[in-house]
């Protein structure tokens, strides 16, 4: 057996269907497009989503989409960034007025990047598991709201 002498099977392909060829074939006359309308006349296609003038799906809904309502309101602080700060009480007006976050920002939070050699004492700022064990293991406090 060769590669240019396989045949498909007989019956599994088809011949393509001649449309609008005259009343023998079966599909002459409208071809298959039923009588009048939009839909039966030559290039009578409308974009996708057209709702015959109604106001489409895709207008009617809320562009929302998956942006995120919250993004930016909490920022990510890191601990080595801290150390930095000539203050040992700090909390997120501390950390806005050094420009070590944003002015937009509703709230922060402490990650475990770097190290922190002080003690310090934060309130008010969100920490995470690690972050809090560094600052502790410093000497320093975490007290929440």
């Amino acid at each position: 057996m060769r590669l240019n002498s396989i045949r498909t099977a007989a019956g599994a392909t088809h011949s393509r269907r001649r449309v609008g060829r005259g009343i023998g074939s079966g599909i002459g006359k409208t071809a298959g497009r039923g009588h009048k309308g939009q839909k039966s006349r030559a290039g009578g296609f409308h974009k996708v989503g057209f709702e015959g003038g109604q106001m489409p799906l895709q207008r009617r809904l809320p562009k929302r989409g998956f942006i995120s309502q919250t993004k930016g309101s909490v920022a990510e602080v890191q601990l080595s960034v801290l150390n930095k700060l000539p203050v040992d009480d700090i909390d997120i007006t501390v950390l806005k007025q050094a420009g070590i976050i944003s002015r937009a920002a509703l709230s922060a939070k402490i990650i475990l990047t770097g190290k922190i050699n002080r003690k310090i004492k934060l309130q008010g700022i969100m920490v995470t598991k690690g972050a809090k064990a560094a600052i502790e293991a410093a000497g320093g406090s975490v007290k929440q709201n």
